[in-house]
């Protein structure tokens, strides 16, 4: 799993972004690293199209999510079979500042953060591990910043989709 960074939220958990800035006491100038959390939660979202396009081109990808409703939990289990699930390492990837405050300041757990939020992880390409190195390689020509995020592991029999999707 090759995950590409987000740009912020995109326009997923706005409903609980407005109850954590209102519990905080809207404090929308806060500096988040030089970024104001205003601006941080206002970016506008990544496109994809064109450099996946241009991926799809090149390289053998076997599936692709853009991370949206239901985040990492439900978004990237979609595209793989029913046989298998996924391991993804939630340290792979730095969280962003933006969802770092979100946490913290609503005290949201992070099954919640994964179930509702992207992340900083705003599409995912599912590759074959002798993929990764040149989609990478792909990616960092077009300047998106992205991380192996983790991969898709068989399940044993019976799994139910509660059981699909790991991430720690």
């Amino acid at each position: 799993l090759v995950g590409i960074a987000s740009s912020g939220p995109h326009s997923n958990g706005y409903s609980l972004v407005r109850r954590i800035l209102q519990r905080a006491g809207n404090p929308l100038h806060l500096d988040l690293g030089g970024v104001t959390l205003a601006d941080a939660l206002m970016e506008p979202t990544r496109i994809y199209v064109k450099p996946v396009l241009e991926l799809l081109a090149k390289h053998d990808i076997h599936a692709m999510a853009h991370v949206t409703g239901g985040a990492l939990v439900e978004k990237i289990i979609r595209v793989v079979p029913e046989e298998f699930g996924l391991e993804i390492d939630a340290s792979s990837w730095p969280l962003p500042p933006v969802f770092d405050w979100l946490q913290r300041e609503g005290a949201v757990a992070d099954a919640e953060m994964w179930r509702t939020f992207n992340c900083g992880v705003g599409f995912v390409l599912v590759v074959p591990q002798s993929a990764v190195a040149a989609v990478s390689a792909g990616l960092d020509a077009q300047g998106l910043a992205h991380r192996a995020i983790g991969q898709v592991v068989r399940l044993p029999g019976g799994a139910g989709d509660g059981e699909r999707v790991h991430i720690g």
